[in-house]
Order: C-alpha cells, then structure tokens, then sequence
C-alpha cells in the first residue's frame, strides 16, 4: 500500500483493489507503526450453534429437493406440501441454504432466468464520422391512422443531418440505403483505422439482419440503447424535438410524401448551414463538421478580449469562453472511471 501511494494511487482505491475496508487497511497501518507489526488480528465468527442442522438433516434436505416430485419446485413449495404430510425437515431458509451450499440453488421448471442487464453504452465522438445517431419519427398525414416515416441520421460530434428520407413504411431496406448514401457522401470506407459506430434505438428496423448486413459491408459497428431507457439516444431524440417545435412547422398534417419532403429538405438546410447549435458554443453544425469553427470562436475570443480591454470596469471576471468542446459522449462515464482514449462502443 506504500508503494501504490508513493506511485500516486489513492489509498481507496487501493483497499478496493485489495478486497479490504479502507478503516481495515488504515487500522493495520497504525498497528505496524506501533507494537501490532501489523498482523491481522481479525478472529471472525466460530460460534457453536447449538440447533444447527446436522449432516444426515441435511442430507435428508438435499434428497428431497431431488425426488421427481419436487424437482421443479422451489423450497416455498416443497415445505407446505411436506407439512400437509405431517413432516418437518427444516424451514423454507434452511432448504434454500443447504440448496446454495451444493450449487442447486437455480430456477426450478422452464420459467426463464432473469438477464443480466444491458451494459451501458458508453460512446466517445473526438471529431467527425466518428459515431453517428438515427433514429424514425412519425409525421401526420390527412388520413387518421396512416403516417410518414421521417429518416434522420445525425452526426453526434458535429450534430450535422448527414442524411435524411421520408417513406411511407418503416422499413431496414430503406435504413440499408440511407446509411449507404451517407457514407458515400461523407466517404466513408471500410478501410478506416477507426471504424464508424451508428448508434439506435432498439426498433425492428434498426434491429433488422437487411440493416446489419450492409453495416458489415460498409465496416460500420452498430450499437444500441439499452432497453426501455429513453435517453440512451439523446441526440436524435433532441433533433426530432427540433424540427417539430419549429415556427414553420406545418400546422396541418402533411398531404403527400412530396409535400413532407419539401419541408423536411428546408429545415435540414436551415438546421446544418443556419442554426446556431448551443451545444457547440453557437455555430452552425456546418461549420463544426468542416473544421470552421475553431477559427469562428477564436475570433469571437478575439473580440471580447478587445472589449476587455476597453473597458476593464465592465468585466469582473474573465471573457466568455468560447472553445470548442473536443469530446462529445453518449452517457460519459462517472468521474471515478478512467475514460478510454479512442472511441467504443458496447455493441458490434
């Protein structure tokens, strides 16, 4: 522990690593600088219950839990119905406890074991075409019931709509040949260090084998949200709510796809080359995207340093800061973990 301190690690992590509570290790210190010599004087628990089960009990437990007539039921069976018999071997804890210690402690019957929780995804973007997000909305049409898909894939570094579509169905063929399109377009080959992660929702055209097997082919990983978490796809999510909060959006349903296509073809436009993003200190997602935006801010910094010093009263403490943020997450991992240096994903 002396050394991992010396070398700069923390003594927290350092009991965590060592299996041992960090008052454990501190306790033990102070014993080695004194008289203890730093043994461990922990003794435990050797109690000698007196009404603990013996061996043939339970053997008898475990003898059974295995008869054919008990084998697919759990303990809190197994004991009303031995009682219903006159017979008592021990409590519904003590079969689960001899269960636990043989290895039988599983789920009896064909009731599906509980799954594991889906990891995190945890997407790291450091420039463009690194990780993109896309997501499906629907757009009303004049027919009750009847909708328009709206395709839209967005560039997570840059927030830029690399692609779009609008389709009647929702289909992982048409998914297949936008992906298609945008990487042709941004000139994406499979031949890149760094592969293109395309991050989704769980949908059955995300999901699709059609959509996996041209992500193969491009050299695209996929990967997904996790199940039921809402803003595992933020950036999407964000884009939609974009586009339909706009002023100029249609009040009435949409009367064609061409008609919602002109719409939608106007507000990528207004969104990549006009709208100042918040997000990425108030450029344009253009801009960013193409590498602009480092020199914009630089200048912006320029100018308010020149007011500054203009008028010094003014400022109480120092200029806006307008630079631009180098790394961009989907679900940035806790401050205590060490964040990778290159972009990953949870799902391939």
């Amino acid at each position: 522990m002396d050394e991992g301190i010396a070398a700069g690690a923390r003594a927290r992590q350092l009991a965590l690593l060592l299996g041992i509570g960090l008052t454990t290790l501190q306790r033990w210190r102070r014993q080695f600088a004194g008289d203890g010599g730093g043994v461990d004087c922990r003794k435990g628990s050797h109690r000698n219950v007196s009404h603990r089960l013996s061996a043939e009990e339970r053997q008898r437990i475990l003898l059974t839990c295995n008869e054919p007539e008990f084998a697919a039921l759990p303990p809190g069976q197994i004991v009303p119905i031995l009682a219903d018999r006159g017979l008592f071997i021990g409590s519904e804890r003590s079969f689960y406890r001899v269960l636990h210690a043989h290895g039988q402690a599983n789920r009896r019957g064909r009731a599906r074991p509980p799954q594991e929780p889906r990891p995190v995804p945890r997407l790291r973007a450091a420039g463009p075409n690194q990780v993109w997000s896309w997501d499906i909305t629907y757009l009303p049409t004049n027919v009750r019931g009847v909708w328009l898909y709206l395709y839209l894939v967005i560039d997570v570094w840059s927030r830029k709509v690399v692609v779009w579509d609008v389709a009647e169905r929702e289909d992982s063929a048409i998914a297949a040949d936008l992906v298609s399109r945008a990487c042709l377009r941004e000139r994406i080959s499979k031949s890149r260090q760094q592969p293109l992660i395309l991050h989704a929702d769980n949908g059955n055209a995300m999901r699709a084998a059609t959509l996996e097997s041209r992500l193969e082919e491009l050299g695209v990983l996929r990967s997904f949200s996790r199940p039921r978490v809402s803003n595992d796809n933020p950036y999407s999510e964000a884009l939609f709510h974009t586009a339909k909060y706009r002023p100029d959006y249609p009040r009435r349903p949409f009367a064609s796809v061409e008609e919602a296509c002109l719409w939608v073809a106007s507000f990528v436009d207004w969104y990549n080359h006009r709208h100042r993003h918040s997000g990425i200190k108030f450029v344009t997602p253009q801009q960013r995207h193409s590498g602009q935006a480092v020199a914009i801010c630089r200048h912006r910094a320029h100018v308010y340093e020149q007011a500054r010093q203009q008028n010094p009263r003014r400022w109480s403490r120092s200029t806006r800061c307008w630079r631009q943020p180098e790394v961009v997450w989907i679900n940035p991992p806790p401050p205590e973990i060490d964040p990778r240096p290159a972009t990953f994903a949870t799902a391939a």
